[in-house]
């Protein structure tokens, strides 16, 4: 008798990361996707130039070490560039972090309502992930400290956090830092970071943590201020053992040719980025106000997306389905238990208006 095939118990248990819809089945004219959080103004017109470009070069292998684009995002935030790692997307990097200082048996502490690609990589790698208890839909750093142990090996944090848009100060971080063992890796997901207020009082400067403590690795991406979501770009800054384990760990060419002339071309224009934050700005207080003049309650927020609460999940299941009928995509969440919320990408002018539109139609029917 032949045995059956058996992946690792770890393995089979995964439940895979559930993205946002991008299609409805109904056939609609007209269909707006507001469940990714991607940049509402699309891509700089210089990043797809270069990827126009770089179609002359498909037979190449790319350079396995994506000096040029590390120089490109070193010049960008005076960094060392020999301290950065880039891989397909910030996943990578999630991933890769796990798996060089985690094992079977060893644990990862995350927010309660953090990024779930944090609990899957852990198990990934056969290590537990535990999820410390959120204040107000905020990362608390005292409840992370309680659940430190001999097992502990990583600590991730999303700030802002995705999906709640939640964010927390520097002194929270730097307690975070210094209460922690220096064995520990804590890891801060800036995906969002380009959105925060970098006048706020309160707002940490990751670089400068990095460089005062080689435990602390600060992750970035491309997908949201820089519209490059399909290509799949991410980037880390650490140490540099920590940043000599990743290259160690990460596969030669990890990075496609195509993602790295885009993703210089796309960090370089200082202009598409600017439009993105004031455009995201603008829309997100209105947004705000808009929703909770027709009644509906949503959470501040410092990333391109607003969490909608409609305090009862029947509700917010109507409230979905209605919007699905109209050709509208905003993000479910009940795979965060976040089963009363809906998260919304800022869209363009005529996507938010839309949204508002329809909500307050709903508002309006709605009898319970």
């Amino acid at each position: 008798m032949i045995k059956k095939i058996k992946a690792k118990q770890y393995i089979e248990e995964i439940k895979p990361y559930k993205q946002g819809l991008s299609s409805v089945k109904k056939e609609l004219i007209e269909v707006i996707k507001l469940s990714s959080n991607e940049n509402a103004l699309g891509s700089s017109f210089k990043a797809k130039e270069a990827y126009k470009k770089h179609s002359e070069d498909l037979s190449r292998y790319a350079d396995g070490n994506c000096l040029e684009l590390r120089e490109a995002i070193g010049s960008k935030y005076k960094i060392d560039s020999q301290r950065i790692v880039c891989g397909s997307g910030s996943d990578e990097i999630i991933s890769l972090l796990v798996q060089a200082f985690a094992g079977e048996g060893d644990e990862i502490i995350y927010s309660q309502y953090g990024f779930l690609m944090y609990p899957i990589s852990a198990q990934k790698f056969g290590v537990k992930a535990i999820a410390a208890k959120e204040d107000s839909l905020t990362t608390n750093i005292d409840n992370i400290l309680g659940l430190i142990n001999n097992k502990t090996k990583m600590i991730f944090i999303a700030n802002p956090n995705n999906p709640t848009g939640s964010y927390i100060g520097k002194d929270q971080i730097q307690k975070l830092i210094d209460k922690t063992p220096k064995d520990i890796v804590i890891v801060l997901d800036l995906a969002y970071n380009e959105f925060v207020n970098k006048k706020m009082a309160d707002y940490v400067d990751v670089i400068s943590l990095v460089n005062e403590n080689d435990n602390v690795v600060m992750s970035r991406t491309f997908s949201k201020i820089y519209g490059l979501a399909s290509l799949r770009l991410g980037w880390s800054y650490s140490s540099r053992y920590i940043t000599e384990t990743l290259n160690k760990n990460r596969g030669p060419f990890n990075v496609t040719g195509a993602a790295m002339e885009a993703g210089i071309a796309a960090v370089q224009d200082d202009d598409f980025i600017q439009k993105s934050v004031d455009h995201n700005n603008f829309w997100l207080s209105k947004l705000n106000m808009q929703l909770n003049i027709i009644g509906l309650k949503t959470h501040p927020s410092m990333a391109n997306f607003i969490l909608i609460d409609f305090l009862n999940k029947d509700k917010c299941q109507r409230a979905n389905q209605f919007l699905l009928e109209n050709g509208v995509i905003l993000r479910d969440l009940s795979s965060y238990k976040l089963d009363k919320c809906l998260r919304m990408t800022i869209g363009t002018e005529y996507e938010n208006l839309k949204v508002i539109k329809l909500l307050e139609k709903f508002q309006e029917n709605d009898s319970i």
